[in-house]
């Protein structure tokens, strides 16, 4: 029986969603998706969000919370601990793509947490060829990211934290184009990530236990990047996120977690051009700066309110926990047609056992022939507690 209201739960709040989202769009297809450099950044690193269709700025705090939201980090139950996660990526496509991150946190003082961030994405082997199709030389694209993270409690049940990190991309080396003098080059840039947490343990609903979970980050606040020139400066992925988790203690061995994020681009939207390549219509991003096109990015869609409503992606997702060792997770991620359209179902489960614990997602698209078909992820948690030392006068037995 309890099974059967989870599936309900999840069902219900997929339906929420989607008629929201459905509610938002307008008909037929206009391909208006947003493009950004560093599009690595938006990747999902780790397991347990991974399941849940990617959300992560409202749920309980991990070491991956370095990535959803520095804000909440403050709010981690152990003294220090890490995560390993690992990513085969487009393995329909290709068998040598891979997302690794390595993040870990230290509690400094009881109201006082730092993190590090370490992403990094290897783009498998690419050949290189001139117009004519002759072969130049081999190369092994990568990204990465290192990043550090302060987050402090404000009050028993409010956070902020603040992020810096360093990011690279470096797609082809120091190749020359062909058919011209231009020299691609490694792009990178600094950029920062703020949040906001807040969470409430001390409610009840129908009677039973409830937390209230509410999370907001901005993430990749930082400058433009170029592969080759300054007149060709590429906006990053900077993404506005809002976070809603509730969690229900249904009996003293089960709890139940229903979540929603919301998330948005902070970067221009796509222009509208006639055949020549004009802007008819929109902003131009390589002429916008970085601040105009953030601030600017709530109202400047070509197709007006409606098309600005079609730029939110929403992420529903239930996550059930028995006695704080064994975890089932679900979760959906929802795209408009216009703005890329990816939609998948996300499933995994996870486990804890004492120091360790362990997460695994696998990825289904609701569209065939999908590259991101059985994606899958993989992550495992280690979280420490410092030693208390025995202060007591030593027995004088001892020894004896």
């Amino acid at each position: 029986m309890f099974v059967k209201k989870l599936i309900l739960a999840l069902f219900i709040l997929l339906g929420v969603s989607l008629t929201a989202s459905a509610q938002f769009g307008v008909s037929g297809y206009q391909n208006k998706v947003i493009t950004t450099a560093v599009p690595f950044l938006t990747i999902s690193p780790d397991a347990r969000s991974g399941a849940l269709g990617d959300a992560g700025a409202a749920i309980t705090p991990d070491a991956n919370a370095v990535y959803w939201n520095v804000g909440k980090l403050a709010f981690v139950q152990k003294d220090y601990g890490a995560a390993i996660s690992y990513t085969p990526w487009l393995r329909k496509l290709v068998n040598d793509m891979s997302i690794a991150q390595l993040s870990g946190y230290a509690k400094v003082r009881k109201n006082e947490a730092i993190g590090i961030n370490f992403k990094y994405f290897k783009l498998g082997e690419i050949q290189f060829t001139d117009n004519q199709g002759n072969k130049l030389q081999t190369y092994r694209p990568n990204e990465f990211l290192v990043g550090v993270v302060y987050s402090r409690k404000m009050s028993n049940n409010w956070s902020v934290g603040l992020g810096i990190k360093y990011i690279r991309s470096d797609l082809a080396g120091n190749v020359t184009i062909p058919g011209s003098n231009t020299v691609a080059k490694p792009a990178s840039t600094a950029a920062a990530d703020i949040g906001v947490y807040h969470v409430n343990p001390n409610l009840t609903l129908g009677g039973r236990p409830t937390t209230f979970a509410f999370g907001a980050t901005v993430t990749d606040l930082g400058g433009k990047v170029t592969y080759t020139d300054n007149d060709n400066r590429e906006f990053i992925p900077t993404n506005l996120r809002l976070g809603f988790a509730g969690t229900m203690e249904v009996d003293q061995f089960s709890k139940v977690t229903l979540m929603l994020d919301i998330n948005k681009l902070m970067v221009p939207s796509t222009p509208e051009r006639d055949s020549s390549g004009n802007i008819t219509k929109g902003k131009d991003p390589h002429k916008t700066g970085v601040l105009s096109g953030m601030l600017g990015s709530f109202g400047d869609a070509p197709g007006g309110f409606n098309e600005e409503l079609q730029e939110i992606i929403f992420n529903p997702a239930i996550e059930y926990w028995y006695n704080d060792l064994f975890a089932a997770r679900a979760g959906f991620h929802y795209e408009n047609k216009n703005k890329g359209n990816r939609k998948y179902v996300t499933l995994g489960l996870g486990v804890r056992y004492n120091l360790f614990g362990l997460d695994f997602a696998y990825l289904i698209p609701v569209a065939q022939n999908n590259p991101l078909a059985e994606t899958l992820r993989f992550t495992l948690h280690f979280d420490f507690a410092k030693q208390v030392k025995n202060t007591a006068p030593p027995s004088d037995e001892v020894g004896e």
